[in-house]
């Protein structure tokens, strides 16, 4: 009885694995990005900002070779990451006229620069929505920094995905 189970949960899993694997899914680890993106020479506006830390361990991690600004190299890509922004838009309010809720909108522009093609300049927002609570003011701090340092890592990974489709 027991062993009968087994082979019908062995084979289910077989079958879902036979099917996952025909329609091309696969999991993806790390974007891969093209052979002329390898080795690419990451500046920024500001060096010491979050995202663009967040960006060099993203790079790193698709196995990107980073180079530095004293190595100018007619002949490797140059991205250039501008200052990100964070705006907020007031949702709602509390009776007494304080807000209870703000829409989050964090900004992002860089600019890719290929040997022998064009600069493409990019840009994109991230949006989420924050409710504040003057009850719990430490807590809420808390969770803003946590929500923006989550927005932070979004847009890293999306930037790279976007080179990966260059």
């Amino acid at each position: 009885m027991r062993f009968s189970a087994f082979i019908k949960h062995g084979l289910a899993l077989a079958l879902v694995c036979v099917l996952l694997s025909s329609c091309g899914f696969h999991l993806k680890k790390a974007s891969y990005l093209p052979i002329e993106m390898r080795t690419l020479q990451l500046s920024g506006d500001d060096t010491r900002a979050q995202l663009y830390e967040l960006l060099v361990d993203d790079l790193q991690q698709a196995k990107v070779t980073l180079t530095t600004e004293q190595q100018n190299n007619s002949q490797i890509a140059k991205l250039h990451l501008y200052r990100d922004t964070l705006d907020k838009q007031t949702l709602s309010l509390f009776k007494n006229g304080q807000v209870a809720q703000y829409q989050l909108s964090y900004g992002v522009s860089y600019r890719l620069t290929r040997p022998n093609q064009e600069p493409i300049e990019q840009s994109f927002e991230l949006y989420r929505n924050y409710k504040d609570d003057p009850d719990n003011a430490l807590a809420k701090a808390k969770e803003l920094d946590l929500l923006l340092n989550e927005l932070r890592q979004l847009a890293s990974k999306r930037i790279v995905r976007e080179l990966s489709q260059l």
